[in-house]
């Protein structure tokens, strides 16, 4: 196996924890929803909880991409 193969299969690899991310933003919401049919109102009390979790795990997918375009385009 060749580095550019090396490579490519390394940025392949980074990229699965788009998956956890997708799979993580889906949790967030999903359950934003069932509380707020449950308790209504308690919905713009946890707004900022969401936004945060949301926010922290979008992060991890801009991490996982940089370290896939690093792999890519720089090594």
């Amino acid at each position: 196996m060749g580095p550019e193969a090396a490579k490519l299969i390394g940025a392949g690899l980074a990229t699965i924890a788009l998956a956890g991310v997708g799979i993580g933003i889906g949790n967030i919401f999903g359950n934003l929803i069932a509380g707020g049919l449950r308790n209504p109102a308690a919905v713009p009390k946890m707004m900022g909880n969401v936004f945060l979790g949301f926010a922290l795990t979008e992060a991890i997918a801009l991490f996982a991409l940089v370290i896939a375009m690093l792999l890519l385009f720089v090594f």
